[in-house]
């Protein structure tokens, strides 16, 4: 019974990451050139790899979040599906510390809760935050990833909170509407 269990769940990521995958390619502007973030999903967290791949293969350049110093804001590095990767100093997988950094252009975030305001939680460390806040003026475009069930009807925020611009979910992409 446990075993059928955990296949149901499993087969349910795959689906939902390629409904994920699909859902990005209609919506999201052209991602030829652009250095698009995304990261390595934990067990709860919808898998974005899919659409990563289709990315890169039309012609994105990949980058996956190191947490180089804690408490600090993210440095993204250079990656690509196949990669080697290393444990970071949390314990997430990241590329090598020799792999090329930049500021990308988009940030897929992932998102434990949303709602439709932009509003977001994530694990709680602030990460993210501290980076965004780097990245927002120069134009970086901030799209959450989640499961459609993640939405709720409010978040609560505090003042270092930084929204996304749009939830990308295995049914489409919602906007954020602004206050």
């Amino acid at each position: 019974m446990a075993a059928r269990c955990r296949d149901l769940v499993a087969q349910s990521g795959r689906t939902a990451a390629a409904a994920l995958r699909d859902q990005g390619l209609a919506h999201l502007p052209d991602p030829v050139g652009r250095r698009i973030a995304g990261y390595l999903p934990l067990a709860d967290e919808i898998d974005p790899r899919p659409l990563l791949a289709r990315l890169q293969a039309l012609g994105a350049l990949l980058f996956l979040p190191c947490v180089e110093k804690k408490n600090a804001a993210l440095v993204f590095r250079r990656w690509k599906p196949g990669d080697p990767l290393r444990r970071g100093i949390c314990g997430n997988w990241e590329p090598a510390s020799e792999a090329p950094a930049d500021r990308p252009e988009w940030v897929f975030v992932p998102l434990r809760a949303f709602d439709r305001r932009g509003r977001r939680l994530g694990r709680g460390g602030g990460y993210y935050d501290r980076t965004l806040a780097q990245l927002r003026p120069a134009g970086c475009r901030v799209i959450g990833l989640a499961f459609a069930a993640q939405e709720v009807d409010a978040v609560p925020v505090t003042a270092h909170d930084i929204r996304v611009d749009a939830v990308l979910t295995e049914r489409g992409l919602i906007p954020a509407v602004r206050d």
